[in-house]
């Protein structure tokens, strides 16, 4: 078999014919001897950061696990397979549906979380055209590492999250805010699955040649110990989406450019939601534009901005690289409640990010031993110290806040920039619209403000949680062809909304939207009513956070799963699927029928 495209079945019996961890503490402890008794956590209060969503779920577990090395996290692996545990895979922890942390306690299974954020590194390969990612490597790593050499990659600063991980990109069909590249897709992926009578195998879809063993593979890969004549281009695999381009020029197809469901990028690890053990991603890296200039345009009526998002989809010679639009109900709330982390990526920059979630976690951790403190105080302290520092965004900003309802960031790169500035110059100003040319510290704070407004929510709900239920986030993908793309909700919905925050991807038609609800409404019944409206118009969601434990996931996503891990052994439940092993139903997981199982 050729060693660059290998499926290897691993024997799980070690030398003494050993194949079942007999209980809890013994795999605890077995987890100890292979990662260091620091990076096996079990205590309720050391794993609730790992445990917990940013916005959504949290469940037990019987540890969390920090692995070092590739090596040790395919030990880790086939130790929980042993003792007959779940397995949830996370990186950053940054998404929104609660797909990397467990849900809720009626798991057949006892469940462990790997972490893998302390294995970090990437190989640039191919003269840097492509990357080879290890799993704690993030979109900030990878953009700093081709920044050097003139390039960048398939993703940028994340618009719902900061610090989010190449892995989690890839798993979830994310992305896609740059226009020519679109989501974060490859069929070239080194991972663990399970296959249908539950044995492990190694799979090296990578396309370089590391060798026949599974630690020797694990170790060369992390190394970077292969040189190019081990690296072998199948034309007839892709490291991304080459046909986004064209797809998302076509204005008049009556469906979403993108969406976590579309069956084109459901390939082994792209789009799997964690229901294999990914090990390492190949990637496609692209040219960095020399010139970058941002156009900001304001305007009072959504059918002015339709029309520029469809002359330039349908007639631009040059693509934008990224074109975004903000509602002034989000500008408003991220100038307040997202102030903070404005001014930390600014002066500090993006690794200070990481490290202040940290800090955070641990402090709130602290506080919760003592009663008599209030709910989410470091939030609240954190709210109280933004206010001390001054006004912190340009002042055209903040004028066309006050003279426009929405705005369009619009940037454009090397020849696309005279093309955008004529246009744009021969079309405004209108009774309903102006803009203007950033300059660049403006371009930077634009965007900067524009990704600062995903934690906006969180940080309100936090700080007002005597007011605030929840929060109801939808994540959808409009038609290509819709023109009518904002929304006008009922009485009976809007009612119980004390906030709507919108922002999206402008050019492909995919909205971030999250409902700030007021106390003592029900949120499932109003997100409910949300889906159905939606589906009356021919949306798609989750557009690009992946089902997690929120959505249904729809039939091809379901079957990809199923194909994957038909064990139902890693992230079992995603999607409002059955949690138990085999994907049984209700009741009849082999051996547990005394557990009730999801339908």
């Amino acid at each position: 078999m050729d060693a660059a495209f290998l499926d290897l079945a691993v024997p799980m019996r070690d030398a003494a014919g050993r194949k079942t961890i007999t209980d809890e503490a013994h795999l605890v402890t077995v987890l100890q001897e292979i990662v260091g008794r620091p990076h096996v956590l079990t205590s309720p209060e050391a794993t609730r950061r790992f445990r917990t969503g940013i916005r959504f779920g949290s469940g037990p577990v019987v540890a969390v696990v920090r692995p070092g090395s590739l090596v040790e996290q395919w030990r880790v692996l086939k130790a929980c397979i042993a003792a007959d545990k779940i397995v949830i895979m996370q990186s950053a922890n940054t998404g929104v549906t609660g797909g990397s942390t467990p849900d809720g306690d009626d798991y057949d299974r006892g469940v462990v979380l790997i972490n893998t954020m302390r294995i970090e590194g990437l190989h640039l390969i191919n003269d840097g055209t492509q990357v080879v990612c290890l799993p704690g490597t993030t979109l900030f790593h990878l953009e700093k590492a081709l920044e050097k050499i003139g390039r960048a990659p398939h993703s940028v600063i994340g618009s719902s999250c900061i610090g989010a991980s190449v892995f989690g990109g890839v798993c979830n069909n994310s992305g896609g805010a740059l226009i020519h590249r679109g989501p974060a897709f490859t069929q070239l992926a080194l991972f663990a699955r399970l296959d249908e009578a539950g044995g492990l195998h190694l799979v090296n879809h990578l396309g370089i040649a590391l060798g026949n063993d599974p630690e020797t593979i694990l170790q060369r890969v992390e190394s970077g110990d292969f040189t190019a004549a081990d690296i072998f281009n199948d034309p007839a695999r892709a490291a991304s989406d080459h046909e986004y381009a064209d797809h998302v020029r076509d204005i008049a197809a009556p469906t979403p450019a993108r969406f976590n469901a579309d069956p084109r990028r459901l390939f082994e690890a792209s789009g799997s939601a964690g229901k294999v053990m990914l090990m390492a991603v190949r990637l496609d890296t692209f040219p960095k534009e020399k010139e970058q200039v941002v156009f900001y345009i304001g305007s009072n009526d959504t059918g002015e901005l339709e029309a520029i998002r469809r002359h330039i989809l349908q007639r631009f010679k040059t693509l934008p690289i990224e074109g975004e639009y903000m509602h002034r109900d989000s500008f408003t709330c991220a100038e307040v409640y997202g102030k903070d982390t404005f001014l930390v990526i600014n002066y500090l920059g993006t690794d200070m990010i990481p490290r202040l979630f940290a800090l955070q976690a641990a402090f709130d951790n602290l506080c919760r031993r003592f009663i008599f403190l209030p709910k989410n105080l470091s939030a609240k302290l954190l709210q109280a110290l933004s206010h001390l520092f001054p006004k912190h965004l340009p002042e055209r900003m903040t004028d066309y806040r006050d003279r426009f309802e929405h705005y369009l960031l619009l940037k454009m790169g090397d020849e696309g920039i005279a093309e955008a500035r004529a246009y744009l110059t021969s079309l405004f100003p209108t009774k309903t619209g102006d803009y203007f040319e950033c300059t660049p510290d403006e371009g930077d704070k634009a965007f900067l403000h524009r990704f600062a407004a995903a934690g906006a929510a969180i940080r309100y709900r936090a700080v007002h949680d005597g007011e605030v239920e929840d929060i109801v986030a939808l994540d959808i993908a409009l038609r290509r062809n819709d023109e009518n793309w904002f929304e006008t909700l009922p009485v009976e919905i809007e009612k119980h909304l004390i906030r709507k925050l919108y922002c999206g991807h402008f050019f492909c038609h995919v909205f971030h939207q999250d409902y700030i609800v007021a106390k003592g409404s029900n949120c499932a019944e109003i997100e409910h009513a949300m889906w159905k409206r939606l589906d009356g118009r021919g949306a798609e969601y989750p557009a690009e956070h992946n089902v997690g434990h929120l959505y249904f996931a729809k039939p091809a996503m379901v079957d990809h799963f199923k194909a994957l891990d038909p064990c139902n052994a890693f992230n079992p439940g995603i999607g409002r699927t059955t949690k138990c092993a085999h994907w049984m139903p209700r009741g009849q997981a082999p051996g547990r029928s005394e557990l009730h199982c999801e339908g």
